[in-house]
């Protein structure tokens, strides 16, 4: 009986120190420089591992083309993704929502320097707009939607972020480009003070925080609960507020419906 005992002491001291060493892999969707990903988010995930035990690398990548071939193979164990993704790598290689921002809707905005005199879309016909990548979700997806909804003419160019596009627009390279509020509201003062957001489309249910299914459900559950109690302390809070965040709540996968619905096709292939 002793023997026994000690055997089942041994074999989940081992379990444990087996999933304390495990270090999963946490992906950022790249809306933004890598350096700034790493400035707001880093300190996220460093709360998330004193608070859970779970070891998390922060990890991204050059260009969100580049991010959704990571996601289409399942290189990453945690993910913080656009809307249309999750709907996609939800179903392959079947990422599970655990997370979303709270009390939050998702957009597109058009952006236009602030000295612009556009006040129409059909202003904008036959020029060449600046959006992040192909699939990013409100910022492109969305935006140019409306154009082709309009039959209004124009030439798309991707310039990998968020932040690239509104650099483009404020330096006068393009007249307008697509982005999001979060992402708008958080890019460099100096640039933002250039723009004006010209447009903005209708809302969905906002980027999802995401598990591979490989990962443990105790861990993927840890990690959820610490995601939904950050704002629950003053340093949760100011770390939320450094990515224009007020909380974060619990998700589940049916909560992208409204995305499905659209039956988008952009990464079919």
């Amino acid at each position: 009986m002793k023997l026994r005992l000690a055997l089942v002491l041994v074999t989940a001291l081992l379990t444990s120190m087996q999933a304390q060493a495990r270090e999963y892999t946490f992906g950022i969707v790249p809306q933004q420089s890598s350096a700034k990903i790493a400035r707001l988010w880093g300190p996220i995930l460093a709360n998330l591992h004193e608070t859970t035990g779970i070891k998390l690398k922060l990890v991204t990548a050059r260009d969100i083309p580049t991010f959704e071939q990571r996601l289409t193979t399942g290189e990453y164990d945690f993910a913080y993704m656009n809307p249309y993704h999750f709907t996609v790598y939800s179903n392959s290689p079947g990422y599970v929502a655990i997370a979303r921002q709270r009390d939050k809707s998702i957009r597109g905005i058009m952006v236009v320097r602030k000295d612009s005199p556009l006040t129409t879309l059909e202003e904008l016909a036959e020029a060449t707009l600046a959006f992040p990548s192909p699939a990013a979700f409100a910022a492109s997806i969305l935006t140019r939607a409306e154009f082709y909804s309009r039959d209004i003419a124009f030439t798309p160019r991707y310039v990998s972020s968020h932040d690239s596009v509104y650099l483009a627009v404020a330096r006068g390279l393009v007249p307008a480009g697509g982005g999001v509020m979060r992402t708008f509201n958080n890019t460099d003062p100096a640039v933002r003070e250039q723009l004006r957001i010209f447009w903005k489309t209708p809302s969905y249910t906002p980027h999802a925080f995401a598990a591979h299914p490989g990962v443990p459900q105790q861990d993927r559950q840890k990690l959820q609960q610490a995601l939904a109690e950050l704002d629950t302390t003053e340093a949760g809070r100011a770390l939320l507020a450094a990515i224009n965040f007020k909380g974060i709540q619990i998700a589940d996968n049916e909560n992208w419906n409204d995305v499905r619905a659209l039956e988008l096709t952009e990464l079919d292939d």
